[in-house]
């Protein structure tokens, strides 16, 4: 891993540590989203919850973000991150927080306005609805302390759905990127039976039951402005005019 642009550009970070289930954010999303959002870093204060070992709150500090809230909640991801500002030298703007992203104690030690906040939670957490609505509910109240321009965002599984429980399989069908990169359907009723349960499975982890997909509003935001990257999508919304922060 290594950051890709800004004063600390090429810089290698330290990984997690073995059997973290930390996720790091691909080079390729990251770029992806910093290109999307560029600019918004200069002189921003950034959240970076879930942010394991800085792969994206470093990335802001490296491209102009005068102060970065890195929460953590695993205390051996939260040493290696550590030791990841150490190595660029970016305690000066840099802070670790050890603690749950979804608490009040995050916000608490973060400056307001804040211009961009990015959460990037277990997918198995998002995949309940206990834990998507604590997901919701958090990021309702970083909407309400966003700047006019800022940005908050969160990641999650693609596709973004939840199983209700059947006794029928359900065929679906499966939107994907070609070698080309192109997006393509592929209508699982023209797949074998073992291809369509091993893709199920694969997405949804399980074979059974009817897909919903999950609301994805947040109270008091615009949006979202959903970008897919293969599995995985990221998801941005801005504060409501109108709604002070």
């Amino acid at each position: 891993m290594r950051i890709i642009a800004g004063r600390y550009r090429s810089r290698k970070l330290l990984s997690p540590p073995d059997r973290s289930p930390t996720r790091p954010l691909p080079d390729r999303v990251r770029e992806s989203i910093f290109n999307l959002l560029r600019g918004h870093f200069d002189d921003a204060v950034v959240l970076d919850g879930f942010a394991g070992v800085g792969t994206f709150g470093l990335e802001a500090a490296s491209r102009g973000a005068s102060r970065v809230i890195l929460v953590e909640r695993d205390r051996r991801v939260a040493g290696v991150l550590q030791q990841n500002i150490g190595l660029l030298k970016a305690g000066d703007c840099a802070e670790v927080v050890i603690g749950d992203a979804l608490g009040p104690a995050c916000l608490a030690r973060c400056p307001t306005p804040i211009k961009i906040a990015f959460l990037d939670p277990p997918y198995d957490l998002v995949r309940t609805p206990e834990g998507w609505e604590r997901v919701r509910g958090q990021m309702a109240r970083i909407v309400a302390l966003l700047s006019d321009d800022g940005y908050a965002m969160v990641r999650t599984p693609w596709p973004f759905i939840r199983r209700e429980e059947t006794d029928v399989p359900v065929r679906l069908r499966h939107e994907g990127e070609n070698k080309g990169g192109h997006v393509v359907i592929t209508d699982l009723d023209d797949l074998d039976d073992k291809a369509v349960d091993k893709l199920e499975a694969e997405l949804h982890g399980s074979a059974r039951g009817r897909p919903v997909d999950i609301d994805r509003s947040i109270a008091g935001a615009i949006g979202p402005e959903t970008h897919v990257y293969k599995s995985t999508a990221v998801h941005l919304y801005m504060r409501r005019r109108g709604e002070a922060p």
